[in-house]
C-alpha cells in the first residue's frame, strides 16, 4: 500500500485524508453511531498523544481501542489491569540466565507500538505509575538501563468511573500524560439496533484487517507537525489554559503540558479538516477533551454540581476569540 508521492517521499493533506478515511471507516464498521469519538481518537493518534476512554462498562471502550489498533498494521499489546498486576508485568524485568550466567532483559507488554490498557484504574497506584516514564518520554528504565520504545507509540487506556467498586483514581501526574479523555456514552436506539445486527452473530473485530501501515502514521505525524499555528492562536491557547489556573472554581488548573497537547491536537484536527493552519474553533472544540480531565474543581464547585467540563465550557465562552488566522 503506497499513499505517498514516490519521488518526494512527503504526504499532502489529500493523502492524509485518504489514509485517515480508510482507518475511520474501518473503526466505524465496529463502533456504531459514535463518529465524534472515533474522530477524536484519530486526532490524538496523529498528534502523538495518548488516549483515555472513560465510561461505564459495556459501552464499547475496549472495542474502540481494539478497532483502532487493528486498523493499523503495527505491533499491538493488550494489558488487562487488575489489582495483582505488577509494575514488571508492564515494563519488563531482568531474568538471570543460568546458561549464560548473566541477566537477560525480558520486555513487558509496554513494548509495542499501540498498547491497549484495559480498566487501568483497577490496578494499584504503584502499577499505574509504571506507565509514567513510557508515556512521557517513550522509554523505560530498568535497573539503570534505558530501553527505547518503538515508534509510533500510543497508549489507549480505558477506565470505569472512580465511584465504581474496586477502582483506584488515577493520580494527577498520570492523567496529565493523556492528551485527551473521551466519554463514549450510550448509543442511540437506532445505533443500538444496528449493533445487534453487526455484533449479534460474531465479533466484527475478527474480520477487521489493517488499512494503514505504521510507516503511514509516522509520515502523517510529520505532516501534522508542519500545520501552521499563528501567534494569535497560540496566545489564545495559553490564555485559555491560564484561565483554568486562576478560576476560583478550580483548585488545580491545567499544566504547561496541557498547553502543548492542546496545540498538537489542534494541528491534527486542522489537518483532518483539510486545512494547513489552525483556527480558534479547533482550540474551542478540543478544550474539553484535552483539558477537563486534568482539572480539580473546588469543594464548593462540587457541592454546586459543577463539573470540570462545565467550567471549561464557561471559560471558553468568556475568553475573547482572536480574529484572523
Amino acid at each position: 500500500m503506497t499513499s505517498y508521492n514516490e519521488q518526494t517521499g512527503t504526504a499532502g493533506l489529500p493523502e492524509l485524508n485518504a489514509v485517515i478515511e480508510r482507518v475511520r471507516a474501518s473503526v466505524e464498521s465496529v463502533i456504531e453511531g459514535k463518529p465524534e469519538a472515533v474522530r477524536l481518537a484519530l486526532t490524538v493518534m496523529l498528534a502523538e498523544g495518548h488516549l483515555l476512554l472513560e465510561d461505564v462498562p459495556g459501552v464499547g471502550k475496549t472495542m474502540l481501542a481494539k478497532a483502532l489498533a487493528r486498523s493499523v498494521d503495527c505491533t499491538v499489546r493488550r494489558i488487562q489491569f487488575t489489582p495483582d498486576l505488577l509494575p514488571s508485568d508492564v515494563t519488563g524485568t531482568n531474568v538471570f540466565d543460568q546458561q549464560r550466567m548473566d541477566f537477560e532483559f525480558r520486555p513487558g507488554a509496554i513494548f509495542a507500538q499501540i498498547v491497549v490498557g484495559d480498566e487501568i484504574n483497577r490496578a494499584s497506584p504503584k502499577t499505574q505509575s509504571a506507565l509514567l516514564e513510557s508515556m512521557a518520554e517513550r522509554q523505560v528504565t530498568i535497573d539503570g538501563t534505558t530501553y527505547e520504545l518503538p515508534s509510533p507509540f500510543m497508549v489507549i487506556a480505558t477506565q470505569n468511573p472512580v465511584e465504581m467498586e474496586g477502582t483506584y483514581p488515577l493520580p494527577e501526574a498520570q492523567r496529565d500524560r493523556f492528551m485527551a479523555r473521551i466519554s463514549i456514552g450510550y448509543p442511540s436506539p437506532e445505533a443500538e439496533l444496528a449493533m445487534l445486527d453487526v455484533h449479534g452473530g460474531a465479533s466484527p473485530l475478527d474480520d477487521l484487517q489493517p488499512v494503514a501501515h505504521a510507516a503511514d502514521i509516522l509520515k502523517l505525524v510529520d505532516l501534522v507537525r508542519t500545520v501552521h499555528v499563528a501567534d494569535a492562536v497560540r496566545r489564545y491557547a495559553v490564555d485559555l489554559v491560564t484561565a483554568t489556573r486562576t478560576s476560583p472554581e478550580l483548585r488545580l488548573g491545567a499544566s504547561p503540558r496541557a498547553t502543548l497537547h492542546l496545540i498538537r491536537a489542534a494541528r491534527a484536527a486542522a489537518a483532518l479538516a483539510g486545512r494547513e493552519y489552525v483556527v480558534p474553533d479547533d482550540i474551542q472544540t478540543l478544550a474539553v477533551p484535552v483539558l477537563a480531565h486534568r482539572l480539580l474543581p473546588t469543594a464548593e464547585a462540587q457541592l454546586s454540581r459543577r463539573s470540570a467540563e462545565q467550567i471549561v465550557l464557561e471559560l471558553v465562552r468568556r475568553l475573547p476569540v482572536p480574529q484572523g488566522r
